[in-house]
């Protein structure tokens, strides 16, 4: 498998992120290996808490909680996901998918031996944590979910299913930004699937994805605007357009449709989850267009859920770990010494 590597010089003197850098090298499925960042912080002997981030950020994220959880005593892992931050990056679109994320990152944790992990997951860090856990529920005691999900679409009118897959394809035009932001900010149950395809289209066809930017105008509105050298920061993974194939890649790959090709092991992994009786939180925040309302079907599906203290964050934004960092760090706190 063809993929890029970040050099290291991209990393260096980044505002409030001092850790050095772990790598695992796990088999890619062809016969070679990628290498996976991961940042491990406080104690060696401390309970894990494992932080999985989403589309199109990377480790450096977790920066704000990573002090909190450290000062609480917990161990910090936070891996990249192949394609983002430290970690490598496959060069092909045809290279990323739902369910290779899945086995890249299952090995990540079986090779580091993580056990008696908290899971928190946001964004597509939930959607894969998620499935790691299912698969490997003896890793992990416990799981927050933050601004995520495990979609499973297994009904759709014929109608709805045909017009969404006519706009992702060549003869619709690519949606402008200012498209894209009205129709994410305007999901709700019954259109989400059409919607968030404005988000899918843009990001893939835009060849040159202002991740820095993406990830500013998410977190603006509350109250806490990166700096310049925190967009440059989220920018750092991304020398040139080339090495953007992972965040223009992944949002194709939500199995929002009832033909998507992984729908066999989100059944798999919610047959789970209706029986995981572990400790399991929602902390949503009250202002994500894109996963608002997603924590009602946990609460009523998974059994460990029911009589937790679920969390719904004011502000922040979809990318809680920015707007509201601190808040979350000490809700997974108090989550890990009780829950």
């Amino acid at each position: 498998m063809k993929f890029l590597r970040t050099p290291d010089e991209r990393f260096a003197n980044l505002p409030g992120f001092p850790y050095e850098p772990h790598y695992t090298d796990v088999a890619d499925g062809e016969g070679g290996t990628l290498r996976i960042h991961h940042v491990d912080a406080g104690p060696r002997d401390g309970p894990i808490v494992l932080c999985m981030h989403g589309q199109p950020t990377w480790s450096y994220l977790y920066r704000k909680m990573i002090p909190v959880l450290v000062a609480d005593g917990l161990r910090v892992l936070a891996p990249d996901l192949v394609g983002f931050g430290r970690s490598d990056k496959p060069a092909r679109r045809e290279d990323y998918s739902y369910n290779r994320q899945v086995e890249w990152l299952a090995k990540w944790l079986v090779d580091n031996d993580v056990r008696g992990a908290t899971l928190v997951g946001q964004d597509w860090g939930g959607l894969i944590g998620l499935r790691m856990a299912a698969e490997n529920p003896d890793r992990f005691d416990r799981i927050v979910a933050a601004n995520t999900g495990l979609p499973l679409s297994l009904d759709m009118p014929e109608d709805q299913l045909r017009a969404i897959k006519e706009f992702l394809g060549p003869a619709t035009p690519t949606p402008t930004m200012q498209d894209m932001t009205a129709a994410l900010t305007s999901i709700d149950p019954e259109t989400r699937a059409l919607k968030f395809a404005y988000w899918q289209k843009w990001t893939w066809e835009t060849e040159d994805l202002p991740v820095g930017m993406i990830v500013a105008y998410s977190v603006a509105g509350g109250g806490n605007p990166l700096t310049p050298e925190e967009v440059a920061a989220y920018d750092a993974p991304f020398p040139d357009p080339s090495y953007k194939m992972g965040p223009r890649a992944m949002p194709t790959q939500v199995p929002l449709l009832p033909d998507a090709p992984c729908v066999a092991e989100q059944v798999a992994a919610w047959k789970v989850f209706r029986e995981w009786d572990k400790p399991f939180l929602c902390a949503f925040t009250d202002n994500d267009p894109v996963t608002g309302g997603g924590d009602a079907l946990f609460r009523q599906r998974v059994p460990g859920a029911q009589g937790q203290s679920h969390q719904r964050i004011e502000g922040g934004g979809h990318f809680l770990q920015e707007g509201r960092g601190e808040t979350l760090a000490r809700i997974v706190s108090n989550f890990v010494r009780t829950g």
